[in-house]
């Protein structure tokens, strides 16, 4: 009952989490990858003798080419993003980063123009907006039958309201990174994010379920305050040991996992966490505070 009592400091916290996140997204904006502006990515592999990471930036600085980043992939690997490189600037940064005049293999090589870079974000776009109609879609169709005290389809607005709140701050969060620490925004951001929704709808259907059940076997004289406090504190245990088992696997991914893999780790703990308090404490609490705006009209 703690959960749905204190809805209002649950809604605190999530409305100043949003908030914050939301001034990061319009007054800094995404760090986006050449996946979404376009440029030239560049793998490269050294046989031996690697140099540092501090090592490469500077050679790279040196030839001014603009803006570009460099990121560790393994032991001897380093992915290299730039803008559009010619075939010529493509040979002399190879040549740049050569180390005693021995030239790192190239394992892969991409250029991404600024159309397809466009396009892949409009589709990224669509991507998130579809699965999100058609989640709620499946929420007001799960919970069809329930009509009392709360419509059915405000299950689906509770739903939507909790998939917001999970996209958004996992995006602050990553908009916050790439200001101040230069984290990119890639395909694989937009990866984790759809998996961040399917997450989350899934522990918040739990709990919904639990919800509906009891309104059967609940005497009808019991506050649906507490029906919904009664519903939480039975799945609780649930959600927070499935998420638990989650995080650590993620955690260990990206303590030990590859370097490409870091970022996406990182997105996947941070929307496990918020998904996991959105829906105990936004989700659930949102249905009681629907279910008191009908009552007053």
């Amino acid at each position: 009952m703690f959960v749905v009592r204190q809805r209002k400091l649950w809604f605190m916290i999530s409305g100043l989490l949003i908030a914050l996140s939301a001034y990061g997204i319009i007054f800094y904006g995404f760090n986006e990858s050449i996946d979404f502006k376009g440029g030239t990515l560049t793998e490269v592999k050294y046989a031996e003798s690697a140099p540092t990471l501090d090592d490469i930036n500077a050679k790279i600085t040196a030839e001014n080419i603009g803006g570009f980043s460099v990121r560790p992939s393994g032991n001897s690997d380093y992915i290299i993003r730039t803008k559009e490189l010619s075939e010529g600037e493509r040979t002399k940064l190879i040549a740049d980063i050569s180390v005693n005049g021995v030239s790192p293999s190239i394992q892969r090589q991409n250029t991404i123009g600024p159309v397809a870079g466009a396009e892949l974000k409009s589709k990224a776009y669509k991507a998130i907006a579809v699965v999100v109609v058609m989640i709620v879609l499946f929420v007001t169709f799960a919970f069809r039958g329930v009509s009392k005290p709360v419509s059915s389809w405000k299950y689906g607005l509770a739903t939507i309201i909790a998939l917001a709140h999970d996209v958004i701050i996992p995006a602050g969060v990553f908009v916050f990174l790439g200001h101040f620490k230069g984290v990119e925004i890639d395909l694989l951001f937009v990866t984790g994010l759809l998996a961040i929704l399917g997450y989350s709808v899934h522990d918040t259907i739990v709990v919904f379920d639990r919800v509906r059940e009891n309104l059967k076997t609940s005497p009808k004289s019991e506050p649906f305050e507490e029906t919904v406090g009664k519903s939480v504190q039975q799945t609780f245990g649930r959600s927070i040991n499935t998420s638990l088992t989650i995080f650590i696997t993620l955690l260990a991914l990206y303590l030990v996992g590859s370097p490409a893999t870091k970022d996406f780790a990182l997105l996947l703990i941070v929307g496990v966490i918020v998904g996991t308090y959105s829906s105990i404490f936004v989700a659930s609490p949102l249905l009681v505070t629907f279910q008191k705006w009908q009552k007053t009209k």
